[in-house]
């Protein structure tokens, strides 16, 4: 990925989010390049299915004809390796169910802690077709919760590069590892150079 620049814009965004601690990592990355981040909380129609670029990319385009704005859908998934990718697609009903505890219950007696955390930004307009980016960050999943920051696996997931779960860490920290921030970086790089500069 080409370095990104600190072109300053006055352009507005909405993300599509209830969680305000995603919005929090998410305004955080695009603040720096000069984009204003709004958070639209409302709920979306989210499509069972394994692919969470089809799940963001459905929800963005419903989105986009109910109002009309411009917008970014996110969608993410904690993948197990002992759990042959469990939870996936379905961890925000997993995180509902049966939470962290549930998943450390799953890995009891696993060696293999293995685990990635995926993003997938979709970004969409009344005048361009749904745009994908999609970060990753592999890691491990802990023993047992640690932190108090952050939000749903975040007190289990360790990522590569460090001896602290995301829940141990500060927005800033998180997102110099996450797959959320990565994700955001490279819409933010295309958002400054493909779109912006065609207005």
């Amino acid at each position: 990925m080409a370095k990104l620049h600190t072109n300053h814009t006055n352009s507005e965004l909405y993300f599509v989010t209830e969680n305000t601690g995603k919005f929090r990592e998410a305004y955080e990355v695009l603040s720096k390049y000069g984009i204003t981040l709004r958070q639209l909380s409302v709920k979306r129609i989210e499509i069972q299915s394994e692919n969470l670029e089809e799940i963001a990319k459905f929800s963005a385009q419903q989105l986009i004809k109910q109002y009309n704005l411009e917008l970014i859908v996110e969608d993410a998934g904690l993948f197990i390796e002992a759990l042959n990718g469990f939870p996936g697609p379905f961890s925000s009903y997993v995180y509902k169910t049966i939470g962290v505890a549930g998943i450390l219950k799953l890995m009891e007696g696993k060696t293999n802690r293995a685990a990635q955390f995926k993003s997938v930004v979709c970004y969409c307009s009344p005048k361009s077709k749904p745009a994908i980016f999609t970060g990753i960050v592999k890691g491990a999943i802990s023993k047992e919760p640690r932190g108090l920051r952050g939000f749903g696996f975040d007190p289990i997931f360790i990522p590569e590069g460090s001896d602290k779960t995301f829940a141990e860490m500060s927005v800033e920290e998180k997102n110099s590892f996450s797959h959320r921030a990565k994700a955001f970086k490279a819409f933010t790089e295309y958002y400054l150079k493909q779109i912006l500069k065609s207005r």
